[in-house]
């Protein structure tokens, strides 16, 4: 796939890759040419995940809980590898995050729900949009488990343990990504996104 931040801004004259943090996720996009870009790019980057799993359903026609809730994750998480790694030379993909939460919201919306206010809270406390997606990745991870473990999300004990392996996947992956904001949380260097602008 090529990145919706990419292409947003190649259409303003702008090459997303030499400005900022180089990075064509939303919030690079909303530091470097406007909060409104940045939310364009970030319901484009969502809808990359949304349309995908509503086409999948309706190609496939899962009958049960299971079959719905893997073909959700496995076709989130293809939409996400899809981000993150685009197969043409000289791209690269964003960090996954908006795409994770379009997964969490089509996997569990009561869930992705949650996981955005936790996401909003420790973004705002912490003043880092990374510290609050990496939390709020992590945490996807640990209520998937726990919750999963108690049958309070849309799959039997049958599909707990292939469910919050792909989950963790993810998560693993979304954390990865986020490899140079640790690297400068650590130095101080990260730069701090101001909400109220």
């Amino acid at each position: 796939m090529i990145p919706n931040g990419y292409l947003y801004a190649k259409s303003q004259g702008v090459n997303i890759y030499k400005v900022g943090s180089g990075n064509p996720g939303s919030t690079n996009i909303s530091r470097t040419l406007g909060k409104r870009a940045g939310a364009t790019v970030l319901l484009l980057d969502i809808a990359k995940t949304i349309v995908p799993i509503f086409f999948m359903s309706l190609l496939w026609k899962p009958v049960t809980m299971d079959q719905t809730t893997m073909l959700t994750l496995v076709t989130g998480a293809g939409a996400i590898v899809g981000h993150d790694f685009p197969v043409i030379p000289g791209l690269h993909g964003g960090k996954g995050i908006a795409c994770t939460g379009a997964l969490a919201i089509a996997f569990d919306w009561r869930l992705a729900i949650v996981l955005f206010a936790f996401f909003l809270l420790v973004s705002w406390r912490s003043g880092y949009v990374s510290v609050g997606s990496i939390s709020a990745v992590t945490m996807f991870f640990i209520l998937t488990a726990v919750l999963g473990y108690f049958d309070l999300l849309m799959f039997t004990k049958a599909a707990y343990p292939y469910c919050v392996l792909i989950v963790f996947l993810i998560s693993a992956l979304a954390v990865w990504q986020h490899r140079s904001n640790i690297k400068r949380l650590r130095a101080g260097t990260e730069s701090k996104f101001h909400f109220k602008k």
